[in-house]
């Protein structure tokens, strides 16, 4: 009796252990694929230009524009981030500074450019840490970026004068990384956001890609990848919480979102919505998909934008 105990633990204790490595080995897998920097097989990243694009007169006067170059360094890590710059038609004072996408980068933030180009206002346009040309090993869903892109709004400040007046825009994990900047301590010139398309957090964006590709349950996988994620780059998934910080944000955001949004569902709009605490405003744009509003409906876009940023920057 004994013996057969003996032998039913040690083969139990084998089975755990397999388990155990395997869950390991899934989370290690999975910490590549979400938070590792790199080319992501999931998310598109051609940007040439296609004549069938509604967008590709504006893309294509950002692709040949003259452009600045500036280097900021990351908040808290010793990281050299890059930027194009493109300053307005006319000398201004405005300034908007646009954050881009997860597995994506500056260069495809043309459409968003231009438009913003067309309204008169300067473009700050960095690549984010971990992405394109900026150094960095890690993406962290807004959590570290949006520290850096406080940093360079004060850049723009210090360059352009204490009466600059700032507009934070961003796309997709770009607009969460907008919407968790609303939440810091922010300068008095950083007049207003626009996120478009942002998630709640990125637990529940990460949860929700699991069961969308990989049809995983949250549990265990997503707990497991999110505490590799605290062991290797300091953060766990809960952290990058963009409902969180508009909570304490009292300065006027812009919500956008594609009514025909499969990669961040269009229904965590309508939660970072309600939960903002400053002036706000809501488009979800009928039958846009994933980061597509502005090329679904151009007009609407631009219409929206410019009637916005009218009532706060002067």
């Amino acid at each position: 009796m004994k013996k057969r105990l003996k032998w039913w633990l040690i083969s139990l204790g084998i089975v755990i252990f397999l388990v155990a490595e395997g869950l390991v080995g899934a989370s290690l897998y999975f910490y590549n694929m979400t938070v590792a920097s790199g080319k992501k097989s999931f998310v598109a990243t051609d940007t040439r230009l296609k004549k069938s694009d509604p967008m590709y007169t504006h893309k294509k006067w950002y692709r040949d524009v003259a452009k600045q170059h500036w280097t900021e360094k990351a908040a808290g890590a010793n990281l050299k981030l890059v930027a194009d710059y493109i300053p307005a038609a006319q000398s201004s004072k405005k300034t908007v500074v646009l954050v881009h996408g997860f597995g994506s980068d500056k260069e495809a933030m043309g459409g968003y450019v231009a438009m913003f180009h067309n309204l008169g206002y300067n473009t700050l346009i960095p690549d984010t840490r971990g992405q394109g040309q900026s150094q960095g090993k890690v993406i962290s869903y807004g959590h570290y970026e949006s520290k850096d892109y406080l940093k360079w709004v004060d850049q723009v400040i210090a360059k352009q004068g204490q009466d600059s007046q700032v507009v934070l825009f961003g796309v997709s994990m770009g607009g969460a990384t907008t919407m968790m900047t609303s939440g810091m301590k922010t300068p008095s010139q950083l007049k207003a956001y626009i996120e478009d398309c942002g998630y709640t957090n990125a637990d529940a964006e990460i949860a929700y890609q699991a069961k969308q590709m990989y049809n995983l349950p949250y549990w265990p996988l997503v707990p497991l990848t999110s505490l590799m994620t605290k062991l290797k780059a300091g953060f766990y998934f809960k952290d990058a919480n963009a409902t969180a910080a508009v909570k304490q944000n009292h300065k006027p955001m812009l919500f956008i979102h594609g009514g025909a949004d499969k990669f961040v569902p269009t229904k965590m709009v309508y939660t970072v919505y309600r939960a903002d605490a400053g002036p706000k405003e809501l488009l979800v744009v009928p039958g846009a998909k994933h980061a597509a509003a502005l090329s679904h409906n151009p007009k609407l876009y631009e219409k929206t934008v410019k009637a916005y940023l009218a009532k706060y920057i002067k």
